[in-house]
């Protein structure tokens, strides 16, 4: 057991904490927090954390929704029993009365083996010195699957010790139904849903097996004499299954399932558990060179990503705080298809494939809504749980603790663009054929469908989309929001593009999908008037966006004479005052410059990202990330890398905002996203991919891989040298653009070329380069003045 509980010694590979600081230890439980997409546990402590803690922590199942009496009832994410605990004690004492009792304590987050790892220094009692090691992890490979170690070394002393291993929180939220010694059964209040736990556990001192004393519902005990020198393993490995529907019994595939992990033993257990992180991180792993403050911060925000994901399951997507935390109660929002997709895309399009899935299996929410409203075809809500139905709370406590309304659920109409933006990019990107024909055709189409209803045709003679919210979340009620528009014609144009395409290649799919939805020619025909005569708000003389109509009339404030600020610029300013000025919450017109970015002709990106850049308040954790990774793409690097910086401090920085409630997933990918698609400048083509470089200039080279239509290419980009390294893994030829000049790259060569631009120059021109790519700004805002989603 020593070995596993090593952690890897590279200490870009690791996060650690030392000592006890009870302001820091929610925060720390959420950065510290494992998961593997359908299990995620919290990183609180097991063994030391003594009688402080009133509420257990909390195991996250993926899908666990029930409605505790909310009036109107919100779905939350119901937190199961916590499976980790150990109460150790000498003569009869507990061996820990409160978390600052260690002499010493050390929690190490193993980022590239995926456990958390703590060691307790000696703890010291007047009559023995013991050292603690543990481990504990949820299997990449067997989702189903947890494992917890932990090793007592006896410094010296002999007393009695009991080890008593127990389930923490078994009547907390949860209805017990059964509690066996081995087996726990809860269904929720309302949902009809279920969830079990199996356990098995095992003590060893110095080699030999004993046996429990004491067994009771999920509590074993165990009891021996301490001696200098002794050696004490304790095991522990669960099973957890969800059931979804009344009629099974998640009890019985949970025992089946711990069967199989007790079979291989805890030691295959984890070598299989690490051999799957190995190849996540063989996939998605970013190097960067002469920058140890990035590197970890990319390692993080990739381990993150990938603990997020479970491509298993089509029936749950990844909310706000992932499995981290409670804050948004497990809700998803746009952030998963704008923040979080393009880094599946390309990094692991099976986990993509099933998070687009759970739209499809959604959309008929999304039609109810939009029939509910007045409009045709699919509005997906705003805030989404398990059912798709819209889950965003109507009121809210504020800042000032007034009661405030919350309109997203009603007028963030711009997610349907947004998934439909996803499911677009997923196809270009994949060319899964089968998940295009079986379900992204029928988003796109039913999203077109409510667009081309939604823009209303009026005397000027453009269709106009009126009282809405856009990414910019202060201002409600707005018209033409040039975020919501110019994306609500793309999204038609789409549609009427995959229409076509289902006619072309698939005419009995097309026969098959038109008449099931009620669409035909004439239909087609009224969403290209529709999408030719939508309203934009672009002023052709200056090349700006007017962000909506009538907002280059409201007040202009210097956001600089609010340098220094701790607080959200909505609770600076009061609600009213802010409604009524140009400060915008988080990106809005730059968002649309990140993912349209076709739509700002020559320098006019460049324009618009200058106007609006000093107008944006960053009241989103997720604003920086959007504006470092436009920043970026227009070559403003070093202003880039500042953004990077201020979105990886959200959840690695003990100076920024507690994240008690879980860590913000989507903020980690918009700092993948501002590496790979912003400093390395990939962006996909019909034909190929094209990288653009232009690193900041601390970083002196960037490695990474992705994956593009079947293939597997990973590459290297060395500044000093001005040149770049391609290798095609897996697949067959293809072309590849580097600054301008286009390539092939086969399998038998390495590809070595120049990252100067054929006119001599290094760096790309401040203007931004069409990328096929996913990404998107985001907004949200509950907690702080004008919120309807997720603010800092």
């Amino acid at each position: 057991m020593d070995h596993a509980l090593k952690p890897t010694p590279d200490a870009t590979w690791v996060l650690e904490a030392v000592g006890y600081d009870p302001l820091r230890e929610g925060s720390l439980e959420s950065r510290f927090a494992i998961s593997n997409g359908f299990l995620g546990i919290r990183g609180a402590r097991a063994i030391t954390r003594g009688a402080r803690w009133v509420v257990p922590p909390h195991t996250y199942v993926a899908g666990l929704f029930d409605t505790l009496g909310a009036n109107p009832a919100i779905p939350e994410l119901v937190p199961a029993a916590d499976w980790l605990k150990v109460r150790i004690s000498l003569s009869g004492e507990p061996l820990v009365h409160h978390p600052g009792d260690a002499s010493s304590h050390r929690m190490t987050l193993d980022l590239r083996r995926g456990a958390l790892l703590a060691e307790s220094g000696l703890l010291k009692t007047p009559s023995v010195g013991i050292r603690l090691r543990t481990l504990r992890l949820v299997s990449m490979n067997e989702r189903a699957v947890g494992l917890q170690l932990i090793q007592l070394k006896v410094e010296d002393g002999e007393v009695e010790v009991n080890l008593e291993a127990s389930f923490e929180g078994i009547n907390l939220g949860l209805v017990p139904e059964r509690l066996d010694p081995d087996l726990g059964v809860w269904r929720t209040q309302r949902s009809g849903k279920s969830v079990a736990i199996a356990t098995a556990s095992s003590l060893q001192v110095d080699g030999h097996d004993l046996s429990a004393i004491a067994v009771d519902q999920l509590k074993w005990t165990w009891s021996w004499k301490s001696r200098a020198g002794q050696v004490v393993n304790f095991e522990r490995a669960v099973a957890v299954t969800r059931s979804d529907t009344q009629d099974l019994d998640p009890g019985r595939e949970a025992r089946d399932r711990l069967d199989v992990a007790r079979r291989l033993g805890w030691r295959r257990v984890l070598a299989e558990h690490e051999t799957a992180w190995a190849s996540r991180w063989h996939c998605s792993d970013v190097e960067v060179d002469g920058d140890d403050a990035a590197q970890k911060a990319l390692r993080f925000a990739i381990y993150h990503l990938n603990s997020a994901a479970n491509p298993a399951d089509e029936h749950v997507s990844i909310g706000a705080r992932g499995l981290t935390g409670d804050d948004y109660h497990g809700h998803v929002f746009w952030d998963t298809e704008i923040y979080l997709l393009p880094f599946y895309t390309l990094t692991w399009p099976e986990a993509a494939r099933a998070l687009l899935m759970y739209r499809f299996r959604t959309l008929d929410a999304a039609r109810a809504k939009s029939a509910r409203m007045g409009w045709r075809g699919a509005l997906y809500a705003w805030e989404s749980a398990d059912s798709g139905a819209e889950t965003t709370p109507e009121q809210v406590i504020g800042a000032d603790r007034q009661v405030i309304d919350i309109l997203s659920g009603r007028e963030e109409q711009h997610i349907s663009a947004d998934v439909a933006y996803a499911v677009w990019q997923y196809w270009q990107a994949t060319r899964d054929e089968t998940f295009l024909r079986d379900a992204g055709a029928e988003i796109l189409l039913e999203t077109g469908r409510f667009w081309a209803s939604r823009a209303l045709l009026e005397a000027d003679g453009y269709r106009h989309i009126r009282d809405v919210i856009g990414p910019d979340e202060y201002h409600e009620h707005i018209d033409d929001n040039a975020f919501t528009n110019v994306m609500a014609r793309w999204n038609i144009q789409r549609a009427i593009d995959v229409a076509a395409l289902l006619r072309e290649r698939w005419p009995e799919c097309w026969k098959g999908l038109s008449s099931r939805l009620g669409l035909g020619d004439a239909e087609l025909n009224q969403w290209r008037s529709a999408a030719d005569r939508i309203a934009t708000g672009l002023d052709p003389k200056t090349g700006l966006f007017e962000q909506f109509a009538g907002y280059f009339a409201l007040e202009e404030i210097d956001l600089a004479d609010y340098a220094g600020r701790s607080v959200p610029m909505d609770v600076v300013l009061g609600r009213e005052r802010t409604q009524g000025s140009q400060v915008i919450k988080q990106a809005d017109v730059v968002a649309l410059l990140g993912l349209l970015p076709e739509e700002f002709v020559g320098d006019t990106g460049t324009a618009n990202f200058q106007y609006y850049a000093r107008r944006c308040g960053h009241g989103s954790s997720l604003s920086r990330a959007m504006h470092g990774f436009v920043a970026a793409r227009l070559g403003y690097s070093e202003m880039a890398l500042r953004y990077f910086r201020q979105t990886a401090a959200i959840d690695l920085a003990d100076t920024h905002v507690a994240i008690d409630g879980g860590i913000h997933i989507a903020a980690l990918g918009g700092v993948w996203l501002t590496t790979v698609f912003g400093f390395a400048g990939l962006s996909l083509r019909n034909d190929g991919v094209a990288i653009d470089p232009q690193l900041p200039a601390d970083w002196s080279g960037l490695g990474f891989g992705f994956q593009w239509r079947g293939r597997g290419l990973t590459i290297r980009i060395d500044q000093p040298k001005q040149c770049l390294e391609a290798t095609l893994e897996k697949g067959e030829p293809m072309t590849i653009v580097v600054s301008g000049t286009s390539h092939e790259l086969r399998r038998d060569q390495l590809l070595q070329v120049s990252t100067v631009r054929p006119d001599g120059s290094k760096a790309r021109q401040p203007s931004i380069r069409s990328p096929t790519a996913d990404l998107k700004a985001n907004s949200r805002f509950r907690e702080h003045g004008l919120a309807t989603s997720h603010d800092v």
